[in-house]
């Protein structure tokens, strides 16, 4: 599972990711709510840790945003406010669970799962575009009766391209959200991967096809 945290305490969010990591998991940070709510909104996360305090854009205006885009990714809201009123606004805008610091692994942990399994339904939903479906689960891109299998990147970039339907989305980006701020691999692996998939497009007869504009970006097209 790929885990977003949005936190601007720089020591809690290592400390989070530490703790997504050691459970197999995969965490990216972003340390205010601007740079949160534009990686949330991609929709490539199975859950989001979402702090209330944030620089730029608190978690309530976060998750408002979030659900009137119809991103569904379940929320689990941190905070350091005990105050019921507060727990009530998260959860009207959207949050799935409120967590109050401080709080043991274990119970973090518990909340995390707690929500992933209120998502697994969205999970069972195929992500789809013109003529194709993506079986998440089994890494799969099907087109009609005819099949492929994925390998992890390629799935998440798909997925990717796919939540930003038609939207031009540059090399830089996809980078970022596919491989994460901290990756060791060169950008070049976006073209690399673009590639992949347009072979797999082709392979299943699909009329997706993966268009290129030049110094701007890539985005999904069906063609004609």
């Amino acid at each position: 599972m790929r885990i977003l945290i949005v936190e601007d305490e720089k020591r809690l969010a290592e400390t989070l990711a530490d703790i997504i990591t050691e459970n197999n998991d995969i965490a990216d940070v972003a340390n205010d709510g601007e740079a949160g709510f534009d990686q949330a909104a991609t929709g490539i996360y199975d859950a989001i840790i979402l702090d209330v305090m944030l620089p730029k854009m608190n978690g309530f205006e976060i998750v408002r945003r979030l659900r009137e885009h119809d991103i569904k990714t379940p929320v689990l809201m941190l905070t350091a406010k005990t105050e019921l009123s507060d727990k009530i606004k998260g959860l009207d805008n959207g949050a799935d669970y409120y967590l109050t610091k401080p709080f043991e692994t274990a119970e973090l942990l518990a909340c995390l799962r707690a929500i992933l399994r209120r998502g697994e339904h969205l999970k069972a939903e195929a992500p789809v575009f013109g003529d194709i479906a993506v079986d998440v689960s089994a890494s799969l891109l099907a087109c009609g009766d005819r099949s492929v299998g994925l390998g992890a990147k390629e799935l998440e970039l798909l997925r990717l391209l796919i939540a930003n339907k038609g939207i031009l989305l540059s090399k830089e980006t996809i980078f970022l959200k596919v491989w994460g701020y901290d990756s060791e691999a060169e950008i070049n692996s976006v073209e690399v991967y673009i590639s992949f998939l347009r072979k797999k497009l082709e392979h299943i007869g699909s009329k997706v096809k993966i268009i290129v504009v030049r110094r701007i970006g890539y985005r999904l097209e069906v063609a004609e």
